[in-house]
């Protein structure tokens, strides 16, 4: 069986971690003797998305139209709706199976609520012959909201990383937080005693709470190498007594990129309990869920040696998966399955 990942990539590139669940896909699939196609397309002009949408796309599926694929895993969103729709409209005419592998549901990020948008999103999923999601949470939020084709739960994303793995031989009560820091207002409202707090990313506040430091901005590809601390926090909104706004909201079906990162370095993981991804943490004993950032002295301070070096085991052993690609191509699978299941 000869199967493609389709990738859209954007022209623009800089330190953020935006393409990088993309491209380690794209690696992880082609490493696995899947056939690579690409787009590239410039966010900013809509000139250039139509000509991709109405003529390179076109002229690629001419050039391709006796390459017999079986299968191709379109890698979604693409930043274009009319690139989307057209990618999915010319691949259906290969006659090839199109599953697409969601990175983000836009209808329940940005356009959260708004009832034109999402049912425009999930109509173009139900085009396709399968997904693959995050998580069971956002499955079941498809599946109440009309999306009746096959999915199968990608469970944590996979996380190419080279580095070494961190020593955490010693127990310090330190933690890691890792993103932009625009969308970290509640690092400004947290102030710690036991617990030290080292944040990492573009756009820092003037000035942070107690036991919180700053400590400079990385390549996705370079971060890691920075990264010693004993957990690796993941929290989204303005306030450390839970997570709010868009992007809180989001983490309650979404899988955080940044909890792949912490695990693929050896990090066990600190992270909201109404997170989707919560329940892999616990389930797995990868690190420990918390109502409120409130807590984490406390929580912290009580935590024994012997609780955090099992923590650490769990999360080394699920880390050499990660840097493997081992849950998207066991999604793939059970997502083959399922389908040829129904035939």
């Amino acid at each position: 069986m000869k199967r493609a990942v389709l990738t859209v990539k954007e022209t623009k590139r800089d330190n953020n971690a935006g393409p990088k669940a993309k491209m380690d896909i794209e690696k992880f699939l082609v490493d696995n003797g899947f056939v690579k196609w690409n787009f590239t397309i410039n966010q900013k002009s809509i000139l250039q998305k139509a000509r991709i949408a109405y003529l390179d796309i076109p002229n690629f599926f001419n050039k391709n139209e006796n390459q017999k694929i079986d299968e191709v895993f379109l890698q979604y969103p693409t930043y274009s709706k009319i690139v989307t729709k057209q990618l999915i409209k010319r691949l259906k005419k290969l006659n090839s199976k199109v599953f697409l592998i969601v990175h983000d549901v836009e209808s329940l990020r940005l356009h959260y609520g708004e009832e034109n948008y999402i049912r425009e999103e999930l109509d173009m999923f139900n085009l396709v012959d399968g997904l693959i999601i995050h998580n069971e949470r956002m499955a079941q939020w498809l599946k109440e909201n009309g999306v009746n084709v096959p999915m199968e739960s990608l469970k944590v994303f996979d996380y190419d990383n080279p580095n070494p793995l961190v020593n955490n031989d010693e127990y310090r009560k330190s933690v890691c937080f890792a993103g932009n820091l625009t969308k970290a207002g509640f690092l400004q409202n947290l102030s710690l005693k036991e617990v030290s707090l080292n944040i990492f990313g573009p756009n820092p506040a003037d000035k942070y709470g107690q036991n919180i430091s700053y400590q400079g901005q990385y390549s996705p590809e370079d971060l890691s190498n920075h990264l010693n601390d004993n957990f690796g926090l993941v929290w989204d909104g303005t306030t450390p007594t839970t997570c709010d706004g868009i992007f809180g909201n989001y983490m309650k079906y979404n899988n955080p990129h940044k909890v792949s990162l912490y695990l693929s370095s050896g990090i066990p993981v600190i992270i909201w309990r109404k997170a989707a991804l919560s329940k892999f943490i616990e389930e797995n004993n990868l690190g420990i869920v918390v109502d409120s950032l409130t807590e984490l002295d406390e929580v912290l301070s009580k935590m024994s040696l012997s609780r955090y070096e099992k923590l650490s085991k769990n999360v080394r052993d699920v880390s050499q998966k990660l840097r493997k690609g081992f849950f998207i191509e066991k999604a793939i699978q059970n997502l083959e399955n399922k389908v040829s299941g129904e035939r």
